[in-house]
C-alpha cells in the first residue's frame, strides 16, 4: 500500500474551502486516478474562529503559513492565500527548501518570482504546480507545458479577465456605456470596489506573460507586456464592430514575430467568425496557433470557487502520481531573457474613428495623410448622427462620425498620420483606435 499524499492548505476563502470539500468528497476518486490517497492533514488562515461549514475534526491548524510550509508531517503544501509578496512568498520557498511540492493559484506571484520559485523547486525536487493561476478550470498550463511539448507555438492569445469580458459583452448587448456595466459589475460582485486592476489589463498581462513564458521558452517577465485597458471604449465602437463583421474583446496576445516576442494586452477587434469572438459574460478562452496543427480553443471558468479548486485538485492528484514537471517546460536556466517589444514596430490591421469636420477638403485631407504614410483603407464608413451612412456633407455644424478599416500596417505609421490630420485641424477631439487581431 502506498501512504497517501499529505496535504497542508494555507488559506481558507471561497477557494481554499472549496478545496477542502472536493477532496473530502472525490476521495475514492482520486485515489483511483493518482494512485494514492490524497489527506487535507493541516491548515491555517487568519481566523480560525470564523465559521465555514467545513468538517476540519482531525485537521491540525498552523499558527501561521510559514508554520505550515516547515511542518514535516505534510508532503504537499498548497497556498490559497494571493498575493505577490508576504506570506505567501517566504511560505513557498520553505516549502520548496524542504523537498515539498508545492502547488498555488497565485499568478501575481508567479509572474513576479515564478523564476525564483523554480530554480527551487528544480533544486530540492518538489513539484511547482500552478495551474489555476491562469483561466481557472482551464487546463492551458498543462497543455502548453505537457500537452504541445513537441509543438512550436506561434501565437497564444485569449480572453484572460471575466470582469472586462462581462463588461464588454453587456455594453455589446445592451448599448450602455463602459461606466454602467462597470457599475453594474460591482454590484454582482464579477468586479472590486477599485476594479483597475481589472479593467486597465494588469491582472491580464500578469497571465500573459506566464503564458508567454511557457510558450516561447521566455523568462516571465510582466514588465516587458505592452498594457492598454477597456475604459475608451465607447458603444458607438462596438456597433461599428457589430456592422464591419467583428467583435471587441480584451485579449492578451503573445506572437513570436521577426524582431521577437511580442506581448502585449488591449482591445481588440477579432472577426465574429473566430471562436474566440464567440465567448461571452464571465467566461474566458485561450487559442493556440502551433505549427502543423489548426488553432486550438481552450473554453472554461476563468474564475470562482469551484472552477478555481477543480485546478487546485488537478495539480495535487499530479503530485501524488509522483509527476514532476519543470514548471515552466524547460530547466530555469534555458529560459530567454526577453524585452519589452515597442509597439510602434506592431503591424496589423487597424479600426479608427475620427469625429470629422464638415469642412471642404476634410476627406482629401485624411485620405492625404494616409496615403504620406502608405496605409491602405480596407473600408470606410462615414455618418450622421442618426446613423444614415452618408457621404461628408457641407453645411452642416456638428462633426460627422468617420470609420476607417485598414489593411496590415505598422502602429507607429498609424499614429503618424494621426498626427498629421490633428495638425490639419479637420477632426475634433482624439481618434480612436483598436488594433484588429485576425484568425
Amino acid at each position: 500500500m502506498v501512504a497517501p499524499l499529505k496535504v497542508g492548505i494555507a488559506g481558507l476563502g471561497t477557494v481554499g474551502a472549496e478545496v477542502v470539500r472536493l477532496i473530502e468528497q472525490q476521495a475514492r476518486t482520486l485515489s483511483a486516478r493518482s494512485g494514492r490517497g490524497v489527506q487535507v492533514v493541516a491548515v491555517t488562515a487568519r481566523s480560525k474562529a470564523k465559521k465555514r461549514k467545513l468538517d476540519l475534526r482531525g485537521v491540525a491548524w498552523a499558527k501561521n503559513p510559514l508554520d505550515l510550509a516547515n511542518d514535516p508531517g505534510i508532503d504537499c503544501f498548497v497556498e490559497l492565500m494571493g498575493g505577490a509578496g508576504e506570506p505567501a512568498l517566504s511560505a513557498i520557498e520553505a516549502a520548496l527548501k524542504s523537498g515539498k511540492s508545492v502547488v498555488t493559484a497565485n499568478k501575481a506571484l508567479i509572474a513576479k518570482h515564478g523564476l525564483r520559485l523554480a530554480k527551487l523547486a528544480e533544486k530540492h525536487g518538489g513539484a511547482l504546480n500552478y495551474e489555476a493561476a491562469v483561466g481557472a478550470a482551464i487546463p492551458v498550463i498543462k497543455t502548453l507545458r505537457e500537452g504541445l511539448a513537441g509543438t512550436s507555438v506561434h501565437r497564444v492569445y485569449g480572453i484572460l479577465n471575466g470582469t472586462c469580458n462581462y463588461i464588454l459583452t453587456r455594453m455589446e448587448q445592451e448599448g450602455l456605456s463602459f461606466a454602467e456595466c462597470l457599475k453594474d459589475a460591482q454590484r454582482l460582485g464579477y468586479a472590486e470596489a477599485n476594479p483597475s486592476f481589472d479593467v486597465d489589463g494588469h491582472d491580464t498581462a500578469q497571465k500573459l506573460a506566464i503564458l508567454a513564458s511557457l510558450a516561447f521558452g521566455t523568462a516571465v517577465a510582466q514588465n516587458a507586456v505592452y498594457v492598454e485597458g477597456i475604459s475608451s471604449i465607447t458603444p458607438e465602437d462596438l456597433r461599428a464592430a457589430e456592422e464591419l463583421g467583428y467583435r471587441v474583446k480584451l485579449l492578451g496576445v503573445a506572437v513570436r514575430t521577426a524582431k521577437g516576442i511580442e506581448q502585449r494586452v488591449h482591445p481588440t477587434m477579432v472577426p465574429k467568425s473566430s471562436s474566440i469572438a464567440q465567448v461571452m459574460g464571465v467566461t474566458n478562452a485561450v487559442t493556440i496557433d502551433g505549427e502543423g496543427i489548426p488553432p486550438i480553443t481552450l473554453v472554461g471558468p476563468g474564475a470562482g470557487g469551484a472552477a478555481t479548486a477543480s485546478a487546485v485538485i488537478a495539480d495535487i492528484a499530479d503530485v501524488a502520481r509522483g509527476i514532476r514537471a519543470k514548471p515552466f517546460g524547460r530547466p530555469v536556466e534555458q529560459l530567454r531573457v526577453t524585452s519589452k517589444a515597442p509597439m510602434e514596430r506592431h503591424e496589423g490591421g487597424y479600426y479608427i474613428r475620427l469625429m470629422a469636420r464638415d469642412l471642404a477638403g476634410t476627406a482629401a485631407t485624411i485620405a492625404t495623410r494616409l496615403a504620406e504614410q502608405k496605409i491602405s483603407i480596407e473600408s470606410i464608413v462615414q455618418r450622421h448622427a442618426n446613423g444614415v451612412d452618408t457621404a461628408l456633407a457641407k453645411g452642416k455644424s456638428s462633426p460627422v462620425p468617420v470609420i476607417l478599416i485598414t489593411y496590415a500596417t505598422s502602429e507607429d505609421a498609424v499614429y503618424r498620420a494621426l498626427e498629421a490630420v490633428q495638425r490639419d485641424k479637420v477632426i475634433s477631439g482624439r481618434p480612436q483606435v483598436i488594433r484588429i487581431e485576425k484568425n
